[in-house]
């Protein structure tokens, strides 16, 4: 293997200086008034986010998030130029599918580690051994640990070629993808890019809806409720893709300057998903994983590896492709297509707009519970349905 592709072993050890100058940062925070509401929508409320920092600078321990990261294999390989990090976990029982998990923002690879058991091992989590996976789990370029690009045109096209170059450089020969949010459109890219290999993808988050969806004359209750969840979405909940899609640098300043910044920013994504964090701080009702921790853990990386602008600026990236490729038609997705609603969700996804975006859809579900982040929220649900979803396809 040459230099250019070699894979190699990574671990985290961030320095204690990194840490200590967080605490300082934090505790310098400049807060603004209270909020002149009961409710989110003048943004994050303050009491949240006060709690948030405290927790932060007395309780937190960024050392038992790196532990439990190094307790997995880590890897790194340059593509395309730029270094792209990666967990890879080679299940234990024969046969195991080779399986892609692309993350989203404001989330990262901390979204999925919930999930690597269940999908590499599920007999230990009510499955069978015909349901085990080989996992990846890379991180996006500009997130986390992958190289923040030094180039324009890291879109989410782009990265579905090097998540498809780095399956083949790890010896797969077929594989399915899954994505949420951002990852949504990395996996749905690979889906229209069909690499060699690629037997189906699945998703949770249907990116024709944020687009508006598709009205009709005589809508069913499932689609009126997914139109006016958008539109509410997309009038009073979409002030950070505004800013990400179109002034990514000027909100990166705050974003690498101050921590609170970061994670209030990182916190006001979508109503139920910042309440639900929300009462993680203020009332000690974590749900599922998005427990404090795990939730300081995601942020916290972010600061450590400073790529609150170049996550943001991926926004940027997909704004200017898609305005590149506007009136250009698209290539068919025309392997299996697997999609899961979580009623969480900023709106749920009815089956007729999913076939109407995948006529090659093959698996289709609701479930009771989860969100924007449900590998991260439910990660038992979340793995039960990759199962299903791919089950056909072995």
């Amino acid at each position: 293997m040459s230099s250019e592709t070699e894979i190699r072993p990574f671990r985290v050890d961030m320095p204690d200086e990194a840490l200590a100058d967080l605490r300082r940062r934090v505790a310098a925070t400049r807060w603004a008034h209270q909020e002149l509401v009961a409710d989110r929508s003048q943004g994050v409320q303050l009491a949240t986010i006060t709690e948030l920092a405290r927790y932060w600078t007395t309780d937190y321990d960024w050392r038992l998030c790196e532990a439990e990261l190094n307790a997995l294999p880590q890897f790194m390989t340059e593509i395309d130029g730029e270094d792209v990090h990666f967990i890879h976990v080679r299940s234990g029982h024969e046969n195991a599918l080779p399986l892609i998990i692309s993350h989203g923002w404001p989330g990262s690879i901390m979204e999925m580690l919930g999930v690597i058991g269940p999908l590499t091992d599920p007999t230990l989590h009510g499955g069978s051994a015909e349901d085990a996976f080989d996992l990846v789990v890379p991180s996006l370029p500009g997130y986390g640990f992958s190289a923040e690009p030094t180039e324009t045109g890291w879109n989410v096209g782009r990265i579905a070629g090097a998540w498809a170059e780095l399956m083949h450089r790890l010896g797969y020969t077929r594989f399915v993808a899954q994505g949420g949010d951002v990852g949504a459109a990395v996996t749905d890219a690979l889906g229209r890019q069909a690499p060699e290999g690629l037997l189906g993808i699945h998703m949770n988050l249907l990116l024709a809806g944020l687009g508006g969806g598709y009205p009709s004359p005589d809508p069913t209750a499932g689609e009126r409720a997914a139109l006016d969840a958008i539109a509410t979405f997309r009038t009073s909940g979409n002030g950070y893709l505004i800013e990400q899609n179109t002034r990514p640098q000027t909100i990166g300043y705050a974003l690498l300057d101050s921590p609170v910044a970061l994670a209030a920013w990182m916190l006001d994504h979508d109503t139920d998903s910042y309440y639900k964090i929300s009462r993680a701080f203020t009332g000690g009702q974590p749900s599922g994983g998005l427990t404090r921790d795990h939730i300081l853990d995601n942020v916290t990386m972010y600061w450590l590896t400073g790529t609150g602008a170049s996550a943001a600026r991926s926004y940027w990236e997909n704004t200017q492709a898609a305005a590149a490729a506007a009136g250009k038609a698209r290539p068919e997705v025309k392997v299996p297509v697997g999609f899961t609603t979580f009623p969480g969700e900023i709106f749920r996804a009815p089956r007729s707009w999913v076939e109407k975006s995948y006529p090659s859809l093959s698996y289709f579900n609701e479930v009771d519970k989860g969100g924007h982040f449900a590998a991260w929220e439910e990660p038992e649900l979340f793995a039960t349905e990759i199962r299903a979803a791919f089950r056909p396809l072995r």
